[in-house]
């Protein structure tokens, strides 16, 4: 028997592997199944599927399924909020810096239609940087923190814990956001407990039964690594401190609290910020079920996958950063007062629904042929002007560093790689070309003469 949450999300192949387990037979050759019900370019790209019917006909003799729509009369009401929140001028300057690296690289794919490693990499950690800037610069500089998010959420919990039972689960990707979090709830004198990856396993039940029993303790402060196996109905408020890119794991952390058990209705809040990332990022955190409905619940025998990964990886990034640049920054004023007037965006029914989104934390890889190499096009070694070369480089180091002080980025991002056997964690930076490198160097030696011949003496 097989037990699973998840039965399919991106590819049919995620499917044959758990029937494999139930009746190896069932599902047939797993070749000749792909074969049936793929549907390939010119190029041998999957771009759909089709006859997915009769792949739920053949598993219906073997398989039980129990779908959240069916016991959600069982569950109490869920209320959903996107609350749209200004960022300051200093968050907007460093989320704009990091647009333009993102809408040059865009430019770059339409117009060749592939990207270098080089520029994935950038690109990658250009929305990085984006997103995390969204919830304060304290995220990218730790000598600051600009950013209204943690004030909203303090102002917010003030007003909600005026019950004395109200407990809350707050949800970040990154720690330096619980570290900004921790500070307000401190001056306020609420109980807290941080849950993250860097948690020992052995130490995460008592964490978990801390919250549940504590009165004190009303926040629970986690990533993405208590998005799933925890059951937290002791509390009725779960807040999103920012959206992940694949609508699943959204679903995964509001599940830790809407579950069988839970008694209260349930509020789930979305800090949004205006005119940024996050808000284009509201456009495509719709749940796509085309495909696990079509084989499961009976939906749509055909689905079109529009293309290859990467394509539809850039084309979900220039709709995401299609609003960018509408944002407007907080007065000094307002920023001074501490909080912001948030705006609401409306509120929705809470169905959670079976997620079959894909993740697009980093953009796959395309084939070898014809891609630029490290040194071709685009790349920090490829530039006729050697500034612009090693203002390449710098800008891959900053991000590549702005991700590494953070534990939980630092493992998401590509620049970063952590030694198994030591624990240690490298930076991975591209070179530039030998004939750039020589022209940097010149540089730099005239840039050294021009400051020995102004200093004193």
């Amino acid at each position: 028997m097989v037990l699973t949450g998840t039965p399919l999300e991106n590819k049919l192949e995620e499917l044959v592997s758990i029937v494999q387990f139930v009746d190896r037979y069932r599902l047939g050759p797993t070749w000749k199944l792909l074969h049936e019900h793929q549907v390939k370019d010119e190029s041998g790209r999957v771009v759909g599927y089709t006859g997915l019917e009769k792949i739920g006909q053949t598993l219906a003799p073997v398989m039980l399924r129990r779908r959240k729509a069916e016991v959600l009369a069982q569950l109490p009401e869920r209320t959903d909020q996107n609350l749209l929140v200004p960022m300051t001028e200093p968050q907007l300057r460093i989320h704009r810096e990091n647009a333009d690296i993102v809408a040059e690289v865009a430019k770059r794919w339409r117009r060749t239609g592939y990207l270098s490693e080089v520029d994935q990499r950038r690109l990658t950690c250009a929305l990085q940087n984006m997103r995390m800037v969204c919830n304060s610069t304290y995220l990218i500089d730790p000598e600051t923190d600009h950013g209204v998010k943690a004030d909203e959420l303090a102002a917010l919990l003030d007003t909600l814990f005026s019950s004395p039972e109200t407990k809350a689960v707050v949800f970040s990707q990154w720690t330096r956001s619980h570290d900004i979090i921790v500070r307000r709830l401190e001056a306020r004198g609420i109980g807290y407990v941080r849950f993250h990856g860097g948690v020992p396993s052995d130490r995460r039940p008592a964490l978990v039964e801390q919250f549940r029993e504590d009165p004190a303790c009303r926040v629970f402060l986690s990533t993405d690594a208590g998005s799933t196996g925890l059951n937290l109905q002791h509390a009725s408020i779960l807040v999103n401190m920012d959206l992940p890119w694949n609508p699943a794991i959204l679903e995964q952390r509001i599940a830790r609290i809407h579950r069988m058990g839970q008694k209260r209705p349930v509020q789930i809040v979305n800090f949004v910020a205006k005119g940024a990332i996050e808000e284009g990022m509201l456009q495509i955190l719709s749940f796509k079920q085309s495909l696990s409905e079509g084989i499961l619940d009976g939906g749509a025998g055909e689905v079109s996958l529009g293309g290859s990964r990467l394509s539809r990886f850039m084309k979900e990034i220039e709709s995401v950063t299609g609003q960018i640049g509408t944002a407007e920054a907080m007065t000094p004023a307002e920023e001074a007062g501490g909080r912001s007037e948030a705006q609401t965006t409306g509120e929705t029914p809470g169905e959670e629904s079976q997620a079959s989104g894909e993740g697009i934390d980093e953009p796959e890889k395309e084939p070898s042929k014809g891609a630029e190499s490290p040194g071709g096009p685009g790349s920090p070694g490829s530039e006729t002007d050697p500034w612009a070369a090693l203002a390449g480089i710098g800008s891959l180091l900053a991000s590549a560093l702005s991700a590494a002080r953070d534990p939980e980025a630092a493992s998401g991002s590509p620049l970063v790689e952590r030694d198994p056997a030591t624990g240690r964690s490298h930076l991975k930076l591209p070179l530039p070309s030998p004939e750039a490198a020589a022209k940097i160097g010149e540089a730099l030696g005239l840039l050294a003469e021009a400051l020995k011949g102004k200093s004193p003496g």
